[in-house]
């Protein structure tokens, strides 16, 4: 998948914004609610590396192929991050971001994951 596809991709799912974050983080963060559900490194050396949220076995799973590691201080948490998203299998990127997204929107209070879901939340 081509970064622009997967950025555009990231920022359609309902509620979800788009935030840079500048030096010192230097991180291209989507987010629903207050809640992370991807990101991608902006500076060099590892700039257009791309981390999504997954599950425990998924983590490991992951994190034994090529092109993908736990991600740099968040993989305590299950992030991995994935070096070269236009070499990796676009529909199982596909589903990794899904659910990365679900998990950040149950993490979500239900007030606001139902306003997120009516459109009305930002």
């Amino acid at each position: 998948m081509k970064l622009a596809a997967l950025k555009k991709l990231c920022a359609s799912y309902a509620g979800a914004r788009e935030r840079l974050h500048a030096d010192p983080s230097n991180v291209l963060a989507y987010s629903v609610g207050d809640k992370s559900f991807a990101y991608f490194k902006t500076s060099e050396p590892e700039r257009w590396r791309f981390s999504i949220r997954v599950t425990p076995a998924r983590f490991l799973e992951l994190t034994d192929m090529p092109g993908v590691k736990p991600a740099r201080y968040m993989g305590r948490f299950h992030w991995v991050t994935i070096v070269a998203v236009e070499q990796f299998p676009e529909e199982y990127l596909r589903e990794l971001l899904e659910y990365s997204y679900q998990k950040a929107l149950s993490g979500l209070t239900k007030k606001k994951r139902e306003e997120v879901l009516m459109g009305d939340g930002d």
